[in-house]
């Protein structure tokens, strides 16, 4: 694991795989887990139909199937939990590191929080061809899911109004 000030990646940037970070400024401060709580209390419906893909492709060449996310709220994680289908293998203030490893790849999701400022960073090492076939579909989709994850997040956060 790599962390520069605010993100973790599983590598250096220039020896993963995939790589996106994504930041925007909410209309409230709120920590990374209270983020995570917001965007899958509600998965957006492509999410869910891309799990469903995902499963019954990915069970076929014995990759264990995920489901999806459950939208169970998590009042607090420590390092060893695990949400849903990620292990947390990082908890701190402002910050929120998420893994799931298999014989095909490694995936992080850093959740991390400044004042008002919350950026999703991903980071991927694939280590076979599956794992690459894999990512070739999933990696363009994955941008356009945290993109609209954090609009809808300030949305949200804009009808809740100031916090009190």
């Amino acid at each position: 694991m790599v962390s520069d000030t605010s993100a973790y990646t599983l590598r250096p940037v220039s020896e993963l795989d995939y790589y996106d970070t994504r930041s925007v400024l909410l209309p409230i401060a709120i920590p990374p887990l209270e983020a995570w709580n917001f965007i899958m209390e509600d998965p957006q419906p492509m999410m869910r139909v891309a799990f469903r893909i995902r499963d019954a492709i990915a069970s076929r060449f014995g990759v264990k199937r995920i489901g999806g996310f459950s939208g169970a709220k998590r009042d607090a994680v420590r390092a060893g939990d695990r949400i849903d289908f990620f292990l947390v293998e990082h908890e701190a203030p402002g910050l929120l590191v998420l893994t799931e490893r298999d014989r095909h790849l490694e995936v992080m999701i850093c959740i991390s929080s400044v004042e008002r400022s919350l950026t999703i960073t991903s980071s991927v090492v694939i280590h076979n061809m599956f794992g690459r076939a894999y990512m070739s579909v999933v990696g363009p989709i994955h941008k356009l899911l945290v993109r609209n994850d954090l609009k809808r997040l300030v949305r949200k956060l804009e009808r809740l109004g100031p916090a009190t």
